[in-house]
């Protein structure tokens, strides 16, 4: 295969996962567990490969144009609706292949596959084998969706479908008996409420996305995302550079003209909305049409071909106007272009927008219609945000719709692991991300975008501090990370929150891995003291509240020196998590850090500036809650003397456990040299600077309207001061055999942090989860509860069965049936009847008086008889006188 069509791969990229799933939910159940488990692994496995060269492929600065502009249409199709009267609709399932989605498509697939690997050893002799895999491969799948469609209604298909998924994931083990059982059903429900909400939230910003810009399409076929970017492979950045590598878009429309003006087969010019030029345009439809070639993708054009003169020629085979979009009419290109033409008209102006089929012009200006109503472009923007952030608070565990997120631990650890590293809860922050065209152009948008992130981030790195359930601690975590990523964009830092997603899904995935093999362990170990040989088909909380919880870390303690593989790996999480110096969430934290201070700093709207500062000081308190709590569960877990047999004999995880989370805390360490910054010497030495803030830069347009910043080294050692400091403050408090206050461990341990007058009311908010769970039950459960009461005990059963059906249905049906079984059926009907078989037996009475049972009389009536007949016979013949 060319490594040009690589692109097209991206079908097979979501088909395998597909396969796989259908296979094991049809045969799973027959295959076992070699053969289900082989066939997930295998679906996860060839994904991730095929990601891989579609990386690759786009990797190349040469070619990377050429797919950003060039979608792969799977189903032309997919939804097409027509009118007489000229409305159509047509929204194709097209995969958008450019390098955000490359992005996605490699942390979904590469960290999917090692919990695939995973949950082979963790999910053995689970009765619901094959059909854990086969909803894993459609997690995978849909999420692959999500993050690989150009448009966002088949954005939203996997956003739905990694919802459903989820459901049915963390709900997986509701058969359980018992209490258990309600509780991982009621975590499956609560997951599905919350989001719901969520998605009201994205059908309404759809909904105003499609009425204000007549598409849902981020870009269309042909059409540049980054202008700049674009030109500067083609050869043109030396006249494109403003200070500080802005990128200058007069600059961009000034090149543009010059070389549409030297083309030697014709001036580009607009006239009655017509493009003249190299390209073909249909005048009547009002559409320009761009040739693309079938192998390359890359659009045919005659003269007047901008030129690289630099390393790469990124696209020589488009002109200036290609680069610019200027063959595209404004109604004719995606949202997100459509929306920066908007914004730069001024009040009251008009530009021609599109041209009927009869060949008429469409003029547009900044407001839009609803009917008798219209609204300024910025305020439907700002509509459109805020819907859309509304989903995001949903899927991504924001303010005020995380409280699913923590319940959602009843599920089996590796889904716990999927959905917090690299599924599901980063679907939020891909969204915002892929919506940075609309961020750009709000700031009100991006403030409250960057509160809400910044809020969640603090407030979930204080509730952690207060939990006793080890993935609980963790699942507090993922919201505040979250939180990180949500501010980073409403910073405008679209690139940190990818990057601090990237990092984030390695060693989040290799910190909940590594607490289901402290779970395993633990298990094994509570098996191994009670004589159970064997391992139990149900890993998490198989427990009531009155049996072991291998959870609790109250139960656990001094697990280095019994699993020093998971120890290791599981400290190398907890210090990419912390932000310590060199492992992967020292850059990335470090990098949402500045980009806050410096959008505080240098912005010119105030509502960035106070958005900035705060962002930059609520997320440094945040970081030192990270540190503070993840060293409080090393030291509960791994420190000081077992605090129960079944931790005194904890054995250390198989193979098929234990590899994944090396793989993942190689990962934790070094990935975040992918975009060393400038200046973070040495490791400039050995990286190139900035090199994935480059890569994206090729489909992000808001990139390069900003600068890139180098490495800080005084926000960089405050940031790590801080870590160090609530390291040392949590290891004073919890070092040793400190960690857990009480003899009897989970049954009465207590933090030290409770014992202590000036941090007892603290901790008792953090472990009451700040009383957002209270608050939801004091003004949402219990209300609809006391309704639901209402309406199935007074309404349903008191009204609707006791008075309407009793009284007044079944009482109307007996007088009813009363009056018609009474006068009408006894009276009438059988007085009729009776009377008829009265008169029957009146006569046949009479008539048996005739019967005397004498021969005689009997030839008597005979002869009578005959002489009658004979008489009436003759008489017809006796003649008549006149």
């Amino acid at each position: 295969m060319h490594m040009d069509s690589y692109a097209n791969l991206i079908p097979l990229v979501i088909l395998v996962p597909a396969i796989g799933a259908l296979i094991n939910l049809v045969l799973g159940h027959k295959l076992g567990e070699r053969i289900s488990g082989l066939v997930g692994v295998t679906a996860s496995v060839l994904a991730f490969i095929f990601s891989v060269l579609i990386f690759a492929y786009l990797n190349d600065p040469a070619v990377v144009t050429g797919a950003v502009i060039n979608p792969v249409a799977f189903f032309d199709g997919w939804i097409r609706i027509g009118s007489e009267a000229g409305f159509n609709v047509s929204i194709p399932w097209q995969f958008r292949v450019d390098t955000i989605t490359a992005v996605m498509l490699l942390v979904v697939t590469g960290i999917g596959s090692l919990i695939h690997i995973y949950s082979i050893g963790y999910m053995h002799g689970d009765p619901k084998y094959g059909r854990f895999f086969a909803f894993l491969n459609m997690f995978l799948m849909f999420m692959l969706i999500l993050v690989s469609g150009n448009n966002f209604l088949m954005m939203f298909v996997g956003w739905e479908g990694v919802g459903l998924m989820s459901y049915l994931l963390i709900g997986f083990w509701w058969e359980k008996s018992g209490p258990v059982g309600w509780k991982n059903s009621d975590a499956g429900r609560k997951a599905m409420i919350a989001n719901r909400v969520g998605d009201f939230g994205i059908i309404m910003a759809s909904i105003l996305i499609f009425w204000t810009f007549g598409t849902l399409d981020y870009y269309s076929p042909g059409e540049v995302a980054n202008s700049c970017y674009v030109l500067e492979h083609a050869g043109a950045i030396s006249e494109l550079q403003a200070e500080h590598g802005e990128c200058d878009m007069e600059a961009v429309n000034a090149f543009a003209a010059g070389e549409a003006g030297h083309s030697e087969e014709g001036d580009a010019t607009e006239e009655g909305g017509e493009t003249e030029g190299s390209e073909h345009s249909d005048a009547n439809a009002g559409i320009v049409l761009v040739q693309h070639t079938e192998e390359t993708g890359e659009a045919e054009h005659g003269e007047g071909e901008a030129t690289a003169e630099g390393e790469h020629a990124a696209a020589p085979h488009m002109t200036a106007e290609e680069m610019t979009n200027a063959n595209f009419l404004p109604a004719q290109m995606g949202a997100f272009n459509q929306l920066a033409t908007l914004m730069q008209l001024d009040e009251g102006e008009e530009i021609l927008w599109n041209v009927d089929a009869s060949g008429n012009a469409i003029m547009r200006g900044r407001e839009v219609d609803f009917g008798p109503f219209s609204a300024d472009i910025s305020a439907m923007l700002f509509l459109i945000i805020f819907f859309l952030l509304l989903g995001a608070t949903g899927k991504s565990a924001q303010i005020p719709l995380f409280v699913w997120l923590p319940d959602a631990m009843a599920g089996p650890t590796p889904v716990s692991a999927l959905m917090h590293a690299a599924t599901m809860v980063t679907a939020g922050v891909y969204l915002l991300v892929r919506s940075n065209v609309f961020l750009a152009y709000s700031p009100e948008g991006r403030f409250l975008i960057a509160i809400i992130g910044a809020s969640t981030a603090l407030m979930a790195g204080i509730i952690a501090m207060g939990q006793w359930d080890i993935k609980r601690v963790l699942a507090f975590s993922t919201v505040s990370q979250l939180g990180f990523m949500v501010a980073a964009v409403g910073v405008g830092a679209y690139v940190a929150a990818i990057f601090h997603l990237a990092t984030h899904a390695v060693f989040k995935a290799l910190l909940f891995l590594g607490s289901g093999s402290v779970i395993h362990g633990v298990e094994h170990g509570h098996h191994h003291v009670h004589e159970h040989h064997g391992h139990d088909d149900h890993h998490d909380d198989h427990h009531d509240e009155h049996e072991f919880d291998p959870q609790d870390m109250r139960n656990m303690g001094g697990l280095r020196r019994r699993m020093p593989i998971t120890f290791l790996t599981y400290l190398a999480g907890t210090f990419a998590l912390s932000g310590l110096p060199i492992f992967a969430g020292f850059w990335s934290k470090d990098e949402i850090l500045l980009d806050a201070l410096v959008h505080g700093s240098e912005s010119t709207h105030p509502l960035d500036q106070l958005a900035g500062f705060l962002v930059f000081f609520i997320l440094l308190i945040a970081a030192a809650f990270t540190a503070f709590y993840m060293w409080r569960q090393i030291q509960m877990v791994f420190y000081g003397d077992p605090r129960s047999e079944a931790a005194a004999h904890a054995p250390e995880s198989v193979a098929s456990m234990t590899v994944p989370l090396i793989i993942l805390a190689i990962g934790a360490t070094f990935v975040g040299l992918i975009n060393v910054p400038g200046g973070a010497w040495p490791f400039t030495l050995f990286y190139k600077e900035h090199e994935f803030t480059h890569f994206l830069e090729a489909s992000m347009p808001s990139i390069t309207t900003g600068h890139v910043l180098s490495f800080n080294w005084l926000v960089a050692g405050i940031a790590t001061l801080f870590a160090f400091l609530a390291i040392f403050v949590a290891h004073s408090i919890y070092a040793g055999n400190k960690a857990v206050r009480g003899e009897h461990g989970a049954e009465d341990g207590r933090d030290p942090l409770q014992d202590q007058a000036s941090t007892s009311q603290l901790f008792v908010a953090a472990s009451r989860r700040l009383y957002w769970d209270d608050f939801y039950f004091a003004t949402v459960v219990r209300p609809y509860q006391r309704i639901a009461a209402f309406l199935a005990n007074v309404v349903d059963w008191n009204f609707w069965h006791d008075y309407v059906h009793d009284k007044v249905i079944k009482r109307g049906y007996d007088a009813i049936s009363g009056l018609l079984a009474n006068p009408l059926d006894i009276g009438l009907i059988d007085g009729a009847v009776n009377g008829i078989g009265r008169l029957v037996s009146y006569f046949s009475g009479r008539f048996r008086t005739i019967q005397t049972g004498y021969v005689r009389t009997y030839a008597v009536v005979l002869l009578l008889g005959v002489v009658a007949v004979i008489v009436l016979m003759v008489l017809p013949l006796i003649p008549t006188g006149s």
